[in-house]
């Protein structure tokens, strides 16, 4: 049984930094993780992903912007985000991929596992 808690979203201007967290119960540190985001009204979509061996992908919207990283000793997923835009707005979630001996696609259908999200709004 994996659970995923997100927390760190918040309010914040234009050009704002924001950290994320994600603490994991369960086995996750040898999958992938990633973050995922839904805004009212779209899809959710890919974020950012990084492996056991902390290789990552991002989502070109975010690229530059965003860091992903991991602390497996504390079972702990990170996002900073940085020169937040207002279409950054969203809620944001962590999932744990399905299999570990390969590295998945950005995409939710790779990623059974979920946390509630934490909400993100970006707004002057």
């Amino acid at each position: 049984q994996v659970q995923l808690e997100e927390s760190g979203g918040g309010s914040v201007q234009p050009g704002g930094s924001l950290t994320l967290s994600c603490i994991a119960s369960g086995y996750v540190s040898p999958y992938p993780m990633a973050w995922f985001r839904q805004a009212p009204g779209k899809e959710r979509e890919g974020v950012a992903l990084i492996d056991k061996d902390r290789r990552t992908t991002y989502a070109d919207s975010v690229k530059g912007r965003f860091t992903i990283s991991r602390d497996n000793a504390k079972n702990t997923l990170y996002l900073q985000m940085n020169a937040l835009k207002p279409e950054d707005t969203g809620m944001y979630y962590c999932a744990r991929a399905l299999t570990w001996w390969s590295m998945p696609m950005l995409r939710p259908t790779d990623f059974p596992h979920w946390g509630q999200g934490t909400q993100v709004n970006v707004s002057s």
